[in-house]
């Protein structure tokens, strides 16, 4: 394991702890002072729990070697992760919606200055776990998955914030779930890219920002190539595209060369560096010509 690989499992284990502190008090607090965006941040920072921890295991596993049935490791856990996280957001956000409509029909008095205090709380935690993960998230669909868990959490916050706030000044109860709506609108979102690009990834999909047809167009330019066909581009895992192709040349004294090459190329012009290149005389009828 590499020292960034350990720094980010030690980050993911304080920001473990500091969600379940988070979760403990936002849901007292809710209960305490009859809120439903506290009580609506509180069932997302458990969540976040269950998505800090279940990506805390799969960074952990997915550092395992490749074996004999699993030649190319665990990475692919790190995807399941992203998609059982954006799948729970899914959740959360149907049952809040139902529970701010109940609200806005029938709305609850709320204690705002309470509310006010330990959402004041909830944000300052959430905002120092986002730091701890910020570095990750974007080379990292499970590290992203879980951060977003978090930002929308501290999103959450501002929100319930904003809904004290009014209701401190105005008594505008009605606020504290409309807040809830908002917060449901952005999780949606949200958790639709989350589970868009692990799904993506599961079924193998090209990695985005890489043109099958740039890279075919690419591979054809190097000396000697006459043809590119049967191209696969795909993801082991975010941020671990692996690339497999046959290509139409002539066997000579220069073949190697040209195999040296198109793979330096592939690395430095497109990120992948795990590559299948077959060389054929003539087009073996595998695939498609590209």
């Amino acid at each position: 394991m590499n020292h960034a690989d350990q720094t980010l499992q030690r980050r993911f284990a304080l920001s473990l702890g500091i969600s379940v502190f988070i979760f403990v008090a936002e849901l007292a607090g809710g209960f305490w002072t009859g809120s439903l965006a506290l009580l609506s941040d509180s069932a997302h920072v458990f969540l976040d729990i269950f998505a800090l921890a279940f990506s805390y295991i799969a960074l952990r596993v997915s550092t395992l070697p490749a074996d004999d049935r699993h030649t190319f490791g665990w990475h692919r856990l790190e995807v399941f992760a992203g998609l059982a996280n954006g799948i729970t957001l899914f959740a959360v956000t149907i049952t809040i919606f139902y529970e701010a409509w109940q609200r806005i029909k029938s709305p609850v008095v709320v204690h705002s200055a309470e509310m006010l205090v330990i959402a004041v709380i909830g944000l300052i935690a959430n905002l120092i776990t986002a730091q701890l993960l910020k570095e990750h998230h974007q080379h990292d669909l499970n590290v992203r998955s879980a951060f977003l868990h978090v930002v929308g959490d501290a999103l959450s916050s501002v929100g319930v914030i904003i809904g004290g706030i009014v209701m401190l000044f105005t008594g505008w109860i009605i606020i504290d779930p409309i807040i809830s709506v908002l917060i449901c609108i952005f999780l949606f979102f949200g958790s639709w890219r989350v589970v868009r690009s692990s799904v993506h990834i599961l079924f193998e999909g090209t990695p985005e920002g890489i043109s099958l047809s740039d890279v075919a167009r690419a591979i054809s330019e190097i000396d000697g190539v006459r043809e590119v066909h049967d191209l696969h581009i795909w993801s082991i895992c975010s941020g671990y595209p692996a690339l497999s192709v046959h290509v139409c040349a002539d066997f000579d004294r220069t073949t190697t060369e040209r195999l040296s090459a198109i793979k330096k190329m592939l690395q430095e012009r497109f990120g992948i560096e795990h590559t299948t290149i077959q060389i054929d005389s003539v087009n073996c009828g595998q695939g498609l010509s590209v």
